[in-house]
């Protein structure tokens, strides 16, 4: 009886401390759907943009059946593209008959992966336009609308300092669409002109201002890097990782085609 219940102890707290693929996948689920909820004062403008912002997905690179094989003989993470793509595009034939053939190959210090830590969105990111409509010596209420005066970048950016920020930047993009379906791209437009049929009453004797903001993902991690190098052994491939290093990072990420609007009366 003793033995049973301290298996049934044991099973418990590895439920506890390392739930279920499923229950994991859940978590993962409810994460994203947190992240993807917009609140009641954002609103999509697709359609209304007068900028056609690009909405191609950024494009996942599988790695190659060798590469794959020698990524996962590997211990650290590997899920740079840029470097997927360079080993994919590797040749590493070395003849079956090249008995006591030895080399190694150096490929550079490289951004390895990038890990997720936290996640947030700020809705208010960037200031865009403001609207104004003065009907203090009106007679009647009046409605105002948001129109874009001016065309309007928004770009997004690391938080620090880093070495490779361009992969960097694919890396944290690429996790962070992972926790949310909301748009993502570190420069998005909003065109002038672009327009939504969301009104705002102004009562009389009182100034109507109406804001936009574009929101953006606040992402923190860390990213790992490491030496990279290819040991070659007769017609033996291996992945060799050396000196490897974390660093700290954040991003800002804005969040394309959607405006977030504050209305205040003066």
């Amino acid at each position: 009886m003793k033995q049973l219940k301290w298996l049934a102890i044991i099973a418990l707290m590895i439920t506890i401390f390392y739930p279920l693929p499923s229950a994991a996948k859940e978590l993962d689920q409810k994460d994203k759907e947190k992240n993807s909820k917009i609140p009641s004062h954002v609103l999509n403008i697709s359609k209304e943009n007068t900028y056609p912002n690009s909405t191609k997905d950024q494009v996942v690179l599988e790695p190659s059946e060798l590469v794959e094989e020698l990524i996962n003989e590997v211990d650290i993470e590997i899920n740079n593209p840029s470097l997927i793509k360079m080993l994919n595009e590797t040749s590493l034939n070395p003849s079956p008959i090249a008995f006591g053939y030895r080399g190694m190959i150096y490929l550079g210090h490289w951004p390895l992966s990038y890990e997720s830590e936290e996640m947030n969105i700020n809705w208010e990111y960037q200031k865009v336009n403001t609207n104004q409509l003065n009907n203090l010596g009106g007679k009647n209420q009046e409605k105002m609308n948001y129109i874009q005066e001016q065309e309007k970048h928004v770009k997004g950016a690391l938080t620090a300092k880093i070495q490779s920020p361009d992969e960097v930047k694919k890396m944290i993009l690429l996790e962070a669409q992972k926790h949310t379906d909301l748009p993502l791209s570190f420069h998005t437009v909003i065109g002038k002109g672009t327009k939504k049929d969301n009104s705002y009453v102004v009562p009389t004797k009182k100034i109507g201002n109406l804001n936009a903001y574009s929101p953006a993902v606040s992402e923190k991690g860390k990213v790992t890097f490491g030496e990279v190098y290819i040991k070659l052994k007769g017609s033996d491939k291996k992945l060799m990782i050396k000196n490897v290093t974390k660093q700290g990072i954040g991003a800002w990420i804005p969040i394309q085609d959607h405006i977030s609007f504050s209305f205040k009366l003066n």
